[in-house]
């Protein structure tokens, strides 16, 4: 169970950011500007964990990976172990997002050996579920939901779990959730979320920018926001930050 209260905006670049851009980011950043009621938290490729995380940690920014695979070591090409991402200096790291769902062929059950997995080496899962726009119009949300958040059932209580909902449909163009969606759909996963026993910060994602980033940040149930786009340039994700320290302020 976590105690953790304050909103956390989390950047995904997805696959994308070289050092000199990294570096220029981090420079025009600067830093959390309201840590009392906001958490940041940076996922870069993998290329670039190590390069980043000295710095973003004395900027008050917390470091996580966009995946991670379930053995600690051994003869697994390009995969990533927990040790590794812990090595590098991260807290937080990304399981479930739709793009591995669809893209990848994730299941359910490799997700929860991963969530296993991170859990073990003091790691944050930042589990992303969603629904696809045929499935919101079928009117089957609530069940899509129910089925990627049973991963939890038999997970401890107490392991460190944050929850990203994005509308698979809203990820990447530029259409955002209705703030009523938003509120109901936050308020079955919260729900069902207590049914397994876990109280743990919800976020909301997809197509999230400056532009909608207060209104969604102000809707009851949504403690934060996992970023794709918006996130790779310093301006336009400070102007976010901004607006959840606003909102929780």
């Amino acid at each position: 169970m976590s105690n953790e209260k304050r909103k956390l905006i989390a950047g995904n670049w997805k696959m994308n950011g070289l050092l000199q851009e990294a570096n220029d980011f981090m420079d025009a950043f600067g830093g959390n500007p309201a840590p009392d009621v906001v958490e940041v938290a940076l996922m870069p490729p993998f290329t670039l964990l190590h390069s980043m995380s000295a710095r973003l940690a004395e900027m008050g920014v917390a470091l996580g990976a966009q995946n991670v695979y379930y053995e600690d070591k051994g003869a697994f090409t390009g995969s990533i172990c927990p040790i590794m991402l812990r090595d590098a200096g991260c807290h937080y790291v990304i399981l479930g997002h739709s793009e591995r769902r669809s893209i990848i062929g994730e299941s359910n059950a490799q997700i929860r050996s991963k969530m296993n997995a991170a859990w073990l080496h003091g790691l944050e899962p930042i589990l992303c579920i969603g629904e696809t726009l045929e499935q919101r119009e079928k009117g089957v949300t609530n069940h899509v939901l129910a089925e990627q958040l049973a991963i939890l059932k038999g997970a401890p209580k107490s392991a460190p779990l944050t929850v990203a909902y994005e509308p698979v449909w809203a990820i990447g163009t530029g259409v955002t959730a209705s703030p009523e969606q938003v509120v109901e759909t936050h308020a079955f996963v919260h729900a069902e979320l207590q049914r397994l026993g876990h109280d743990c910060r919800v976020l909301y994602g997809g197509s999230v920018n400056p532009g909608n980033a207060e209104e969604l940040m102000a809707c009851p149930g949504v403690e934060g926001a996992l970023v794709g786009g918006a996130s790779l340039k310093a301006e336009s994700f400070m102007e976010i930050v901004q607006a959840a320290a606003k909102v929780a302020g």
